[in-house]
């Protein structure tokens, strides 16, 4: 499997987006999940997950925090800057998750739809002087779990709706979305009306429905 960026760049991106999450949580006090959620919609995201040399490589955390909290709420961070030697579970969190969509090569958002981070949070206990594989295989078998259902019926179940709900609201007949959702259509060959009335209704694109 081809990794998302080189590894000479890897130490520098778990150890800034280590640095990154506890100075968010631990100093500037956000809720790790409201930060999280920042950062997902933000470019310095996009920039991590091509690899980017100047934010994985290029910037520090507390400088990550302040690009992320600058673009997504026009807000400046009034907290000086802090890295500490001794490292937090935030810290850890961070240095495992770079890593593993690193080894990946997957975006954030899909490990994170998977496994939520206060899940993630409690692996530490358990998991912070283990081997990084241990990690990994824990992630991997949440994301085999999670992704055994289709794109559809996971964007279905996140927003809470039944197949009858989601049929009332989109206009798509309860049957198809049955059919898509027991692979007995291919939704990738769905008409675009039908795609976009489905996507419009669960609030996403139609490309988060497709199966890859």
């Amino acid at each position: 499997m081809m990794t998302a960026y080189d590894k000479d760049y890897l130490y520098h991106s778990q150890k800034n987006f280590g640095h990154m999450l506890d100075f968010a949580v631990n100093t500037c006090e956000f809720d790790i999940d409201e930060f999280f959620q920042m950062f997902l919609a933000s470019n310095v995201c996009t920039q991590y997950e091509k690899g980017n040399p100047a934010y994985i490589a290029g910037k520090t955390g507390c400088e990550l925090v302040r690009l992320v909290v600058s673009e997504i709420r026009n807000q400046e961070i009034e907290n000086a800057d802090a890295m500490y030697l001794d490292k937090s579970p935030e810290y850890w969190l961070g240095w495992s998750l770079s890593y593993y969509v690193w080894l990946r090569n997957y975006k954030f958002s899909r490990v994170l739809n998977a496994v939520p981070v206060g899940e993630m949070l409690f692996m530490y206990d358990t998991m912070h002087e283990a081997d990084i594989t241990k990690f990994v295989a824990a992630i991997d078998d949440r994301l085999g779990l999670f992704y055994t259902q289709t794109a559809l019926t996971r964007m279905r179940i996140t927003s809470g709706f039944s197949q009858q709900e989601l049929a009332e609201r989109s206009g798509v007949n309860v049957r198809i979305i049955q059919s898509y959702e027991q692979r007995a259509r291919d939704i990738n060959k769905a008409q675009l009306s039908t795609a976009v009335s489905l996507a419009q209704a669960l609030d996403c694109n139609p490309a988060d429905l497709m199966e890859r």
